[in-house]
């Protein structure tokens, strides 16, 4: 068994909400050693997910790690819900509302044209709780600390963004973006180019490159994990 560990493997995960990427491969971890008795070996994923965010989480094994970076670099397909008139210092519900806007001159012909002009290349600022690095240290660090400290852009591109539903304050989406791309910073701008505000209350990832969530497991699946791995024997 440990030599077909050590050949490396992909698996496909559906994250949990509240669950972080690390607790993944943590619970993926723990499984493989409990079955194979192998205690060390190599296992990352490509991709971190917000806790409060579900979705595909590729999670690699053995020498297959050796590819993180190239499934980084593939496009995402995110699903998810804006909602409008209020934003938190985290652009989710990770923090508390600190301030409400109006909305009244929004109209859904506002949104849907609004959505059109985010496509294509662009400069992003991501959320001060992030994991980006500053100085050696994650933004999150900062923040939670009440430091204040500038967040350098980024490029990106959003090659699709839909709207898949307006209900009240509420916008359904469907978007796919480039690696690196905050939906959390496109919910904060979005508000602001609306003379509103706006904050991401949930967020799904459906697709990276050609994997689906569909043919992903649940994290606690151990049966369908080993018999994917191959070590249900």
């Amino acid at each position: 068994m440990e030599d077909v560990i050590a050949s490396g493997r992909v698996i496909l995960i559906d994250k949990p909400y509240s669950w972080t990427s690390f607790n993944v491969v943590g619970k993926l971890k723990a499984i493989i050693r409990y079955k194979t008795g192998v205690k060390k070996f190599k296992i990352g994923h490509a991709g971190t997910l917000d806790p409060l965010a579900t979705g595909l989480l590729i999670v690699c094994i053995g020498k297959k790690t050796k590819e993180i970076e190239q499934f980084q670099m593939l496009t995402k397909e995110y699903t998810g819900i804006i909602r409008l008139g209020s934003t938190t210092p985290s652009y989710d519900l990770e923090k508390e509302i600190d301030f409400h806007f109006p909305t009244d001159h929004i109209t859904p012909e506002l949104i849907n044209s609004l959505a059109l002009e985010f496509l294509g290349d662009q400069m992003q600022v991501p959320p001060i709780y992030s994991a980006v690095k500053i100085n050696g240290k994650r933004a999150f660090s900062y923040a939670r600390n009440g430091e204040e400290v500038e967040i350098k852009s980024k490029l990106i591109t959003i090659s699709k963004f839909e709207i898949n539903k307006i209900d009240q304050l509420d916008i359904h989406f469907t978007i796919q973006c480039s690696k690196g791309t905050y939906i959390r910073s496109i919910a904060r701008d979005f508000g602001l180019r609306l003379n509103s505000g706006a904050h991401l209350i949930e967020l799904r990832r459906t697709k990276i490159g050609i994997f689906d969530v569909l043919q992903a497991f649940s994290p606690e699946d151990e049966l369908n994990i080993l018999t994917k791995l191959q070590l249900n024997c």
